[in-house]
């Protein structure tokens, strides 16, 4: 692997200086001229922008022809996910942390999560994105909490200009080799969008409908691998901006349906089926007031409510009858709510210098049977950065956040610092550190997770989590030649945690789980990415390497079958896509290689004593081939192959499963290989 690696970095040097000499004065990549506004004082160009942000535009979305954010997401370096197949779940995982480190926001609001999970990311309507804003690594003096290894911004699709807009889309996918038109097997999307906007007015709305159902399982249509999923998503907005004033409100709404179907016991005849059911509504008020060139106002409102119910009955064939169950767990109900409210004033004191002061509260609810005591955490913070232009080369981004919470007593104050060095018009360096602080979440605290395949337990002794994270990137953008553009950006973290929360047994010789402070974790890495375009083609290729490093609190109890201390891991992904002007029609190829990736766990060894275990998951290959094409005004198609390598699952090799999902020794990617065609309608009235 070390030789790969080597040949990998040596190829793409070779790439970007045969590149650059050839191409003294291309274009700045249009992608540069993208605004983006996560952490932003302003909306921002990425070029000026002190964070090194990544931009998934609308168009790499429709290209795609992804049903969801997480397909995407996949073929993006630094992203893994794991699945949850018993509960039908997925999970983001950033820089080698685990999503309960990353934040999700949807137009700036933090999404609200039940679980351990970011299943929320799977939950935004992906026909009404704008774009997607990355920025990796912390950002906790803006967003607070959870934004440890960086913030997942959904950016959704606002009025541009006046009239009215109707779209409509349609899209047929099979689930590997499993299809039926329309309906039943196979992945079936619909979606219907409008857009009005006349004057200082804008309107909204739409919503879709997704169903999969579901992959594998036996002749008779259960106990499948892939669980079958129903979502019906629906969003409107309204907005007035006129003059010196903005303000829009917007609310999305979720009803998603996972459905277990178990297999016929052949004894008794009768199987146990599960429902779980989830309902999300978000509310958000958003509104910002320039005063003058100097001074402006931003505040959000938001409140989201979030029910998963779990309903089991057991289905008795003979009689055709249903029943309750009566297990541990099998019937649920938990709650949660969310409010949020922020507010910020950008005032710019000189051309040098401008001041971002903030509050920012988070108030965080919960209740049902699982749930000890209908706990609550309230967050409250003040914060205060200022933009500094140490002349006409160097911008610096100094911020500290106060913070006071309602259940532990957190760091009197968390500081960063961001600072940007343009050394000439083709390179600049972006440097950052950043102090991270997460409080427990309600999950972590009260959850009580026990049935036939879970047994988590929630501890409300945790303590908080602080990180210290510094990251670099140096960025090479050629200037205009050609019609072609060229860049190359290498960047590289390292971040060191202090009791970071983690799984594990509550003790060597139990089988139930819960959550626990590591005494230290560490994770340091580097990517280099390059870009280049010319005329209708456009190419990446990519390149990241990941190490982690984990110290159990408990080590003493456990016989360490390790001597390793970073666990590393590498990613390659690729991308091509070209427009062929004649028959009016652009083909794309995505392309991800995830190495394996090894894990620190606890487990037993041969002499069944209890151990420190590595476990290590086998390396895969993803890739996409898509194609759009516009048949007249009105209609374009898109259509292409997921999956080309037809991966499902992946091997892990620990000697003993120590998943506290219990589900076996195969980690789940993909169902296989799978066919798309979609149809989308447009139809314009100024």
């Amino acid at each position: 692997m070390k030789k790969i690696i080597q040949s990998f970095i040596l190829l793409m040097l070779a790439l970007s200086a045969t590149t650059a000499f050839a191409q003294k004065d291309t274009l700045f990549h249009k992608n540069l001229e993208e605004l983006v506004v996560t952490g932003q004082y302003k909306p921002q160009t990425l070029k000026k922008s002190v964070y090194q942000v990544r931009v998934i535009n609308n168009e790499r979305i429709k290209q795609s022809g992804a049903s969801n954010i997480q397909q995407v997401l996949n073929s993006q370096v630094g992203f893994r996910f794991a699945a949850d197949n018993t509960l039908g779940t997925t999970d983001v995982q950033l820089m080698g942390m685990s999503g309960r480190n990353v934040k999700i926001l949807l137009d700036g609001v933090p999404m609200v999560d039940r679980g351990d999970t970011r299943e929320s990311l799977n939950q935004i309507d992906v026909n009404s994105i704008e774009r997607i804003e990355i920025v990796e690594g912390p950002m906790s003096v803006s967003y607070g909490s959870d934004a440890l290894a960086g913030v997942i911004n959904i950016i959704t699709k606002k009025n541009k200009n006046n009239g009215f807009t109707l779209t409509a889309k349609v899209q047929e996918e099979t689930a590997g080799s499993e299809y039926h038109a329309f309906n039943y097997k196979g992945v079936h999307q619909q979606n219907i969008g409008i857009d009005y906007k006349k004057n200082n007015w804008g309107f909204t709305a739409g919503g879709s409908h997704n169903d999969m159902n579901g992959y594998g399982g036996d002749a008779y249509g259960r106990d499948k691998e892939w669980l079958p999923k129903e979502q019906w998503l629906g969003n409107a907005r309204i907005s007035y901006d006129k003059g010196p004033l903005n303000i829009y409100y917007r609310t999305d709404l979720l009803h998603e349906d996972i459905t277990d179907r178990g297999a016929i016991n052949y004894g008794n005849y009768k199987a146990i089926d599960k429902k779980y059911s989830t309902n999300r509504f978000t509310n958000q008020l958003q509104g910002s007031y320039t005063f003058n060139k100097k001074l402006q106002m931003a505040a959000t409102v938001a409140y989201t409510g979030y029910k998963r119910s779990t309903r089991t009955t057991r289905h008795d064939f003979e009689k055709n009858t249903d029943e309750l169950s009566t297990g541990e767990g099998e019937q649920d109900i938990s709650k949660f709510n969310s409010f949020v409210f922020r507010t910020t004033v950008q005032y710019q004191l000189s051309n040098q210098i401008s001041l971002q002061p903030g509050v920012d509260i988070n108030r965080e609810a919960a209740s049902g049977p699982r749930i000890s005591n209908n706990p609550s955490i309230t967050d409250y913070a003040a914060f205060i950065s200022a933009e500094i232009k140490a002349g006409s080369r160097l911008s610096i981004r100094p911020g500290l956040r106060f913070i006071k919470n309602s259940v532990y007593d957190a760091p009197p104050v968390i500081p960063s610092i961001n600072s940007k060095l343009i050394i000439s018009k083709k390179f600049d360096l972006r440097f950052a550190y950043a102090y991270g602080f997460r409080s427990p979440a309600l999950r972590e605290l009260y959850f009580y997770f026990v049935d036939a395949n879970h047994n988590v337990v929630g501890n409300p002794n945790l303590k908080a989590e602080n990180s210290n994270s510094f990251n670099a990137s140096l960025n090479w953008n050629a200037l205009p030649k050609n019609n072609s553009s060229y860049s190359i950006s290498l960047s590289g973290f390292y971040n060191a945690f202090n009791n970071q929360i983690d799984f594990a047994l509550s003790s060597p010789t139990s089988n139930q789980y819960t959550y626990y402070n590591v005494n230290k974790a560490k994770t340091i890495g580097g990517t280099l990415e390059n870009k280049y375009a010319y005329k209708n083609l456009e190419s990446s290729l990519g390149f990241s390497y990941v190490g982690i490093f984990r110290k159990l609190y408990d080590e003493k109890d456990y016989t360490n079958e390790t001597d390793k201390d970073f666990l590393w891991s590498p990613e390659v992904n690729a991308s091509v896509s070209y427009n062929v002007n004649a028959i009016k029609t652009r083909f794309n190829l995505f392309y991800k290689y995830s190495g394996k990736k090894p894990q620190l766990v606890t487990g037993t060894n041969a002499a069944n004593q209890p151990a420190l275990l590595i476990a290590e998951t086998a390396a895969y290959h993803l890739a996409d081939l898509t194609g759009t094409t516009k048949i007249n005004k009105y209609l374009s198609v898109n259509a292409g192959v997921k999956n080309i390598f037809d991966v499902t699952n992946v091997s892990n090799n620990a000697a003993v499963s120590t998943s506290v999902h219990n589900a076996g020794y195969n980690v789940a990617i993909g169902y296989g290989r799978s066919y798309f065609v979609g149809l989308n309608f447009q139809w314009n009235k100024k």
